[in-house]
């Protein structure tokens, strides 16, 4: 969206275009962004308007001043490095809660004399949440404000992780865990807006590779812990050590971290400059030209379903992230099956299987900023205007290790390295596509691939126990290698036509 100029002496924050954590949502298509993304000398923007009688209408529209220190933006680094962080080992804990539970799967068995397909809905029930939850919090973190919204729901998320350790019977238990996945989706799903809050496009690379980390290491160090927890306290302790780890980051986020939405901020700011002055033309687009609710609600629940079945490049790279996602937590399943009852062994030394996971995801963000810089040769080639294919090039190389061999060490590390490659360029492939739109193509992508990771946890055992090793890690590794022929067909097309 182009910024209007101004008489008054304006700085404009550095900001792409097409930025889907713009509140491109929230506010009309009349409604100027600029307000949110441009420092003035006078904290002002005057907005002409004509009002529903006819009559002409200035309103003031209030913003950052330059070097304003209410400015997510202008904050220090060491500051703006401590929310990064803050934020990234909350999604590692919320990772890390949807798996930690698996290696005592067999005590809920025994306990309440369920199958291994109920006891595992406890795994599925909680991955669901994270496709669900994004629907209700992202729209109300762009009309609340981030911080609320990580509060309240990590707040009760950690209320819900008590009657899940304390449980008598199944039923408990099973409501208990979909409650919290629901709750704890919040944080994956708004950490990506929070950064954007934060960092200038030019830094927000290193950042973003940061956060992309924390959601596949948590899940593969869940399993360790959960390993030795297990067997030397019980499954109980699987849910004692989420509270710990939960409530922990809480109090941390409660008391050190503050709002970073800009439109909050400033309609905050506006609020007082009211009470203050008397002068009620202080205000925000926030306040003024907000889209009516139902239309609100359309773009935010039925637009990410219009987008997955109304556009191919949608539903083929959501169902790629799927086979990436389900892959992952297959993992969980097929890992206990392959080396306790194939192998004899303990539960402790199976989880270290996973560790191979988490050292490939980590070398693949280590990776990130050579990328980025790769990304800004190609960038500057096309005069700041590249085709979007351009952000598939890290889809392509991550195709060459094999990432579907769950019985051997090495393929856990390719596996993990793999992840994240894939998993951004898929993330800035959509933003650079579909723009204003990108909120919501990213959002259809999470809904998929979570309800398709939750399934595969339900279905993984028979697999393996009917198919046999061998053959069943040969099925995704055959549809990891179909999926990959997508990002190439995307990039031949668009060389096709241009």
């Amino acid at each position: 969206m182009s910024l209007v100029e101004y008489k008054t002496s304006t700085r404009t924050i550095s900001h792409l275009p097409n930025d889907p954590y713009l509140a491109y949502r929230t506010l009309s298509n009349t409604a100027n962004t600029g307000e949110y993304t441009t420092e003035t000398a006078t904290g002002e923007i005057i907005k002409r308007t004509i009002s529903a009688r006819g009559e002409k209408v200035s309103y003031k529209l209030v913003t950052f001043t330059i070097d304003d220190p209410d400015n997510p933006k202008n904050w220090s680094k060491a500051y703006k490095w401590w929310i990064t962080m803050v934020i990234a080992v909350m999604c590692f804990i919320v990772a890390l809660c949807s798996s930690v539970i698996t290696p005592g799967i067999k005590g809920v068995q025994e306990e309440f004399g369920v199958s291994r397909e109920v006891a595992l809905l406890s795994v599925t029930l909680f991955v669901v949440g994270f496709g669900i939850g994004p629907m209700a919090f992202a729209p109300m973190s762009e009309i609340l404000g981030r911080r609320i919204i990580y509060v309240t729901t990590l707040g009760v998320s950690v209320l819900f992780i008590i009657p899940c350790a304390l449980a008598k019977n199944i039923q408990t238990l099973l409501v208990c865990r979909a409650l919290c996945g629901i709750a704890m989706s919040a944080p994956m799903t708004l950490v990506g807006g929070s950064l954007a809050d934060l960092w200038k496009n030019e830094e927000r690379g290193v950042p973003m590779a940061v956060f992309s980390a924390a959601p596949f290491i948590g899940p593969a160090i869940g399993p360790l812990i959960g390993g030795y927890l297990d067997m030397s306290n019980g499954w109980r302790w699987l849910y004692w050590i989420q509270l710990i780890l939960a409530g922990t980051i809480y109090l941390v986020l409660t008391f050190t971290v503050s709002e970073t939405y800009a439109p909050k901020i400033l309609t905050d700011r506006a609020k007082k400059l009211r009470k203050e002055t008397g002068d009620q033309m202080h205000v925000t687009e926030d306040e003024i030209d907000r889209r009516p609710f139902k239309e609100t609600l359309t773009l935010f629940v039925a637009r990410p379903f219009q987008l997955l079945f109304g556009e191919l490049i949608v539903l083929l790279l959501s169902l790629y992230m799927s086979v990436l996602y389900g892959l992952l937590y297959m993992f969980f399943v097929a890992y206990p099956i392959v080396y306790e009852e194939g192998k004899h062994w303990r539960p402790g030394v199976t989880g270290l299987m996973f560790l191979p996971i988490a050292v490939g995801v980590l070398a693949s963000a280590a990776c990130a900023p050579l990328v980025n810089k790769h990304y800004l040769k190609i960038h500057a080639k096309f005069n700041g205007n590249p085709p979007p294919e351009m952000r598939l090039i890290p889809m392509m190389y991550s195709l060459l290790p094999d990432p579907h061999r769950p019985g051997s060490m090495l393929g856990g590390f390719q596996s993990g390295f793999g992840f994240i490659f894939l998993y951004n360029s898929c993330n800035n492939y959509l933003v650079d596509t579909y723009q204003s739109q990108a909120a919501s193509a990213l959002a259809a992508k999470t809904f998929l691939r979570s309800m398709w990771g939750a399934s595969t946890v339900l279905f993984t055992s028979q697999m393996y126990h009917k198919m046999g090793y061998q053959w069943a890690s040969t099925v995704p590794g055959f549809t990891g290698l179909a999926c990959g022929a997508i990002r190439f067909a995307f990039t031949f097309m668009a060389q096709g036509s241009g």
